[in-house]
Parts: C-alpha cells; sequence; structure tokens
C-alpha cells in the first residue's frame, strides 16, 4: 500500500501536473471504484482544480464549488500521468480524470477491488475520512510519546494504526523500527525515554529520507513517480526476509501473518533473539529456536 512518502510525491506530482487546469471528463470503467452518489461525479466536470493534499494515505482533490475528490489506493492501487484522453483498455485500468494536458489514470492490479473514489462536498465531509492519527511529520516528540502510550500497543501495531499514527504502513514502520533498534513486539507502556525518542526522530528520519529519494525519482521521470512499491532494495529491512542487515550483516528475519510480514534485524533490535513466528513456531513447537545461534544450529543439523 503506498504510504506517506509515496503520497506526499503523488500529490506534489498532480498539482505539478494538472493544478489550475478544469476536469472536462471524469471516466469510470469500473463502477465498484465509485462509493459515493451525491453528488454525482459529473458535478465536478468543467470545475477547476484548486488544491491538492492527502488525509492520511488518502489523496484529495479540491475542486471549484466546494467539491473534493477523495482517493484511496488501498494495497494495489496506483496513479499514472498519461496522455489527455487515453483509453481505458484492460481490467486494470478502473477510471481517468481528464484534464487539458493529460489524464489521471488509476489502475489497481489484482482480481480484488478495494481502491475508491468518493466525491463529496465541504471540508467537514472530507474531515470525515481522516482517522484522527497524529501528523507524524509535523507533531512534537511531547504529542508523539502521548499518542503511542495512551493505549498499550506493540510498536509495531501503534505505527501502523491510522487511529495512533497518520500515513505509516507496513513497509516503512519496519524501516523505521530498524533504524530506532526497536523490537517491533516492544510494548508502548514499556518504552523507556531514550526508546522513545529514537522511535520520535527515526520516524522523521525515514520518511523524510524517502520522501526526498521518491521526489528525486519523480523529478528525473518528467515529473511522476516511476514506480510506488512498499518492496525497494535499498530499503534495510522490509522485504528483504533472509538478505544480510546493512548494519550488522546478520540475516533479516520476519514474523508472517495472514497476508502481511514484519521484518527486523534479531542483532540490531531484539538482542539476537529470534521472534516467535505463527506459523513455524506453531510447527516446530518447543524445536523453535530462541536465538540467531540456535537458528544456525538448527540449519545446520537441516544440512545434515
Amino acid at each position: 500500500m503506498p504510504e506517506l512518502p509515496d503520497i506526499a510525491v503523488y500529490v506534489e506530482s498532480i498539482e505539478g501536473k494538472a493544478a489550475g487546469q478544469r476536469l472536462s471528463k471524469a471516466r469510470i470503467a469500473n463502477p465498484f471504484l465509485l462509493r459515493s452518489v451525491d453528488p454525482p461525479i459529473g458535478t465536478a466536470e468543467g470545475c477547476k482544480l484548486l488544491s491538492v493534499a492527502h488525509v492520511g494515505k488518502r489523496i484529495v482533490l479540491g475542486f471549484e464549488n466546494d467539491l473534493f475528490l477523495v482517493i484511496h489506493l488501498m494495497i494495489a492501487g496506483r496513479l499514472h500521468w498519461k496522455d489527455p484522453g487515453t483509453p481505458l483498455k484492460g481490467k486494470q485500468n478502473l477510471a481517468a480524470l481528464d484534464f487539458e494536458t493529460g489524464s489521471l489514470v488509476l489502475t489497481e492490479a489484482g482480481s480484488k477491488r478495494r481502491a475508491s473514489f468518493h466525491l463529496v462536498t465541504g471540508t467537514a465531509a472530507v474531515a470525515e475520512f481522516d482517522p484522527g492519527g497524529i501528523d507524524v511529520m509535523r507533531c512534537t516528540h511531547e504529542t508523539f510519546s502521548a499518542a503511542l502510550t495512551a493505549t498499550n500497543h506493540t510498536v509495531k501495531r501503534a505505527l501502523t494504526d491510522p487511529r495512533i499514527c497518520s500515513g505509516i504502513g507496513n513497509a516503512y514502520s519496519d524501516e523505521i523500527l530498524h533504524r530506532a533498534n526497536l523490537s517491533p513486539l516492544q510494548w508502548t507502556s514499556r518504552l523507556d525515554q531514550d526508546g522513545m525518542s529514537r522511535l520520535y526522530e527515526a520516524v522523521g528520519a525515514v520518511l523524510s529520507e524517502w520522501t526526498d529519494r521518491l521526489r528525486a525519482e519523480a523529478a528525473a521521470n518528467d515529473g511522476w513517480p516511476l514506480k510506488v512499491t512498499a518492496f525497494r532494495k535499498e530499503m534495510a529491512v522490509h522485504g528483504r526476509h533472509g538478505e544480510p542487515c546493512p548494519i550488522c550483516t546478520n540475516a533479516v528475519q520476519r514474523i508472517a501473518y495472514a497476508d502481511n510480514e514484519t521484518n527486523y534485524c534479531p542483532t540490531c533490535q531484539t538482542n539476537g533473539v529470534l521472534l516467535a513466528d505463527r506459523s513455524l513456531s506453531r510447527l516446530l513447537k518447543k524445536d523453535w529456536p530462541r536465538t540467531l545461534a540456535e537458528f544456525d544450529e538448527l540449519k545446520r543439523a537441516a544440512r545434515g
């Protein structure tokens, strides 16, 4: 799912391409994408694009007549800037917003249709899409600490809960926790002052660095992000299970659950302790290795 750095660059790119232009046509190829009926989507046609912003992971296009189109890309939705009137061919092309100089095309990979459009009237209606998480790029250390400790969760859960922190998902939470040298299963109530400070600083640093990196990539691609993905080879741990940690060179480990996984470095984050993977630990039970040394011994024994 596109997270805060990706969304921020999308916002800047849309603004650079279409701000001040009129929406000539809103083409919806898949009716399930449009989740609102009042006002009708055609109401925005002919209106000038006045603003581009975001609410958490949602992109908000502000038009004349107090109209706002709220776009949620969910997991597989992506935005592309195409030539004006580009045909919507294929199952992945769900919608196009036609402007004077180009078309903003929404695609969604896979068979599940989760991305959504909502056309609403007024800023109060837009605010209803805000789950309430803090703006992690603008909040103070005190606000950040208060938000994370208001309820007791693992730091991984707290970072990815949009009611606590806005815009952070599975990928960047892994990178943040690695930068902060914190276990993803550390309870927020047990974070000491030093741990909370490291986490606060890591959030700002990781998100800023990746926003700058993605912004530079977009600038080199005619002002549009070329590839929006949660898996990037430059990441320290996310999506790099079994690969060497860039800090200590020990293998990155993971906790798999449902369709997601958490990646972490045992040496840098958990004092060498392997966190229990639900599927493997259930299979191995008492044979589940507790440390990297035990894990290496288990692999040597398996090789024979």
